[in-house]
């Protein structure tokens, strides 16, 4: 059975933090006055000092400051009782701020594995825009890219952010065909969007699924992905003995194997490695972005996409996985890939400024 303790909880939600949007100093502060994780809401514990910070931020009216304490308080995952609490604050947070915003709608996808939900702006019978859809990896939820709504808005597209399998209110499981969650959001807003145009924004480990649906869905006009695992990671045993044990046991959660050891974690997604006869079909543009410094995703994996994958565009920052350190570069990065994609009217308009403000 794989364990990750308190010690590597603290280091890597400060980077988690960090892409969250809080201040380092701040989320140091909280980190310290943490002394154990036992699954309760109490002083002292992981969910009660985050969700403390998170209330103080409720009661003065910041939504999303708030949202970002409360996503704090239930990582890595809602694995206990105070967690799901935590996380049920998050949404109803969440559904309050939305219905500020014009147009931010939820959506239920139906699959024959179950639903999952989505929040979308744009989708319009009239009007059918190309579509923008954004994920997570396994630690982070939709309503932590919700900026994207506003960036879809200023290309001319539809925005879906939504999770993979397994993350948030995706009960979906997570395994090998896990990809065709994005086939079954395109068919839920080809109604409301040209869902015949897509672009997906997907990060870490759900840009290894999009990358394999796109090997498969004619729709999907490009990829842009930070950090992605694409083959190595899932057939490299070597690499695989070093990834940190925080996110072995979220993966193993999603994938239904909680409580299975390590050697066993990885022996299920052997298979999930992408083949370079995936990559070589991919005929579109695909956006990489690479943590040089990378403990999670091995860095060859940026040069298995570069021997196979003819329309890539390579980013280095020289920092750990996501390269939280460089969040609003490689944000704005992101949005100016999608423009790229999207090759909407809007798009000759766009400034840096408009790019910038996928900063949460």
């Amino acid at each position: 059975m794989i364990t990750d303790d308190l010690g590597e909880l603290k280091q890597f939600v400060l980077l988690h933090a960090r892409a969250l949007g809080l201040e380092p100093a701040e989320a140091a502060k909280v980190r310290d006055r943490i002394e154990h994780d036992g699954g309760t809401s109490g002083k002292g514990s992981w969910v009660g000092e985050w969700s403390a910070e998170a209330d103080l931020r409720l009661a003065d009216g910041d939504l999303a400051a708030a949202i970002s304490r409360y996503l704090l308080a239930s990582f890595p995952y809602p694995r206990d009782a105070a967690r799901r609490a935590a996380r049920e604050s998050s949404l109803a947070a969440f559904d309050t701020w939305r219905r500020t915003v014009p147009g931010v709608e939820r959506l239920t996808v139906e699959t024959p594995d179950g639903v999952f939900h989505a929040w979308t702006r744009g989708l319009d019978r009239n009007n059918p825009k190309p579509v923008l859809v954004v994920t997570g990896g396994i630690v982070s939820v939709k309503e932590q890219w919700a900026p994207f709504l506003d960036v879809a808005q200023a290309l001319g597209a539809a925005a879906v952010i939504t999770e993979m399998p397994g993350v948030g209110e995706n009960p979906l499981p997570y395994r090998r065909d896990s990809h065709r969650m994005y086939g079954a959001v395109l068919d839920a807003v080809a109604d409301r969007a040209d869902s015949s145009h897509a672009v997906l924004v997907a990060l870490s480990f759900s840009g290894h699924l999009a990358l394999r649906q796109a090997a498969v869905d004619e729709r999907i006009r490009g990829v842009v992905t930070v950090a992605a695992p694409v083959a190595h990671f899932f057939s490299d045993p070597s690499w695989q003995s070093r990834v940190p044990a925080v996110t072995a046991t979220t993966i193993a959660h999603h994938a239904g194997l909680d409580g299975a050891d390590r050697a066993e974690v990885f022996s299920r997604l052997a298979d999930w490695a992408l083949t370079p006869e995936e990559l070589s079909s991919l005929r579109i543009p695909v956006a990489y972005a690479r943590s040089l410094r990378d403990e999670i995703t091995p860095n060859s994996e940026a040069e298995l996409l570069r021997q196979h994958v003819p329309g890539l565009r390579l980013a280095d920052f020289d920092d750990v996985h996501g390269s939280p350190g460089h969040i609003d570069e490689v944000r704005a990065w992101m949005a100016a890939a999608a423009a790229d994609m999207l090759n909407t009217t809007a798009h000759a308009g766009l400034t840096l400024g408009t790019l910038q403000t996928v900063k949460r």
